[in-house]
């Protein structure tokens, strides 16, 4: 098992990493996939991740489960679930300049498994929506 740096939520049944820097938008994204979509957040900020029968596993460290850090409010109990089956890894970055408009499928692995990745701008009004169309399109 590894400790990754990134938020984890599930939506509709499937985990969904959330990738950066610190202060690239983990939590708020989160936060808005949770309120606008009924996402249930894994982990925040740490994510526990492991390769488990031909897939990636997310689940919280213990010190951390259902807690969800806020920015201007502090650290809140969330609803969350104790593990995920990871579809999808979303890189934020902190300069929207660096997304591309119609980007080539690219993949990343972690733990040897391969995943999709979409790289977003995390306080674009609308990162929400596309993090639920491309988990959408996985889940077709």
């Amino acid at each position: 098992m590894q400790n990754i740096y990134a938020t984890s939520l599930n939506y509709k049944g499937k985990a969904v990493l959330l990738t950066g820097v610190s202060g690239s938008g983990k939590s708020d994204l989160a936060l808005r996939l949770i309120m606008r979509y009924g996402a249930k957040l894994i982990a925040d900020d740490r994510t526990d991740i492991e390769a488990k029968d031909g897939g990636l596993k997310a689940f919280a460290p213990k010190n951390i489960s259902g807690l969800l850090e806020i920015r201007g409010i502090g650290i809140q109990k969330m609803p969350f679930d104790k593990e995920g089956s990871v579809i999808l890894c979303v890189e934020l970055t902190k300069d929207p300049k660096e997304v591309e408009r119609m980007p080539e499928e690219h993949f990343t692995e972690l733990e040897g498994i391969k995943l999709p990745v979409l790289k977003l701008f995390a306080f674009e009004d609308s990162a929400p929506e596309k993090i639920v169309i491309k988990m959408d399109s996985l889940l077709d």
